[in-house]
């Protein structure tokens, strides 16, 4: 009964700050006491972030599942925005989904993303239901970040380990043959 009760807080959290935070424009406050728009992240659900995993428009897409909690995740967030900065303007598109918790949006995702200067688009995804969609991404991944899915009209790779950046490139060029 307690995790019955605990799951249904969670779900409730959950399903309520992602609302929260798709309406709400994320202000921050400044020294003098006035509020600013900062950078605003997209919310989604697995139903919203599918159709970033399937596109077929002749692109390259390479979407790494991380967490700004997980170390190895944030070691080779480097490597995908130097990717992102060297195959932007041919044909590659670089999309980091967080997974962070979504009470955290503010302290902690927009900070971080800010800190670090990402530019790759970046998305936090929102979803309870990971037994579902985890294996929609790929059957072969345990839930583990960090992951990564390169893709494109013609193949389809699924990786859950961490890169460096030599790796991450050859990857990426065994789908731009």
């Amino acid at each position: 009964m307690r995790k019955l009760f605990g799951f249904i807080c969670v779900l409730f959290v959950l399903v309520s700050c992602k609302t929260e935070t798709k309406k709400a424009s994320v202000l921050q406050e400044t020294q003098q006491g006035k509020t600013e728009p900062t950078q605003k992240i997209p919310v989604y659900t697995y139903k919203e972030l599918a159709p970033l995993l399937t596109k077929n428009d002749g692109k390259t897409y390479v979407i790494n599942f991380w967490a700004t909690w997980c170390a190895p995740c944030v070691k080779e967030l480097p490597y995908f925005e130097k990717l992102n900065t060297v195959y932007k303007g041919k044909g590659v598109e670089v999309i980091l989904v967080s997974l962070d918790f979504p009470d955290q949006l503010k302290s902690k995702l927009i900070p971080f993303i800010q800190k670090k200067k990402l530019q790759s688009k970046v998305v936090l995804m929102v979803d309870p239901d990971q037994d579902t969609w985890i294996p929609k991404i790929s059957k072969n991944w345990s839930g583990a970040i960090p992951a990564t899915l390169i893709y494109n009209k013609e193949e389809r790779r699924f990786f859950e380990k961490s890169f460096q950046y030599d790796e991450l490139e050859n990857e990426l060029l065994k789908l731009l043959k």
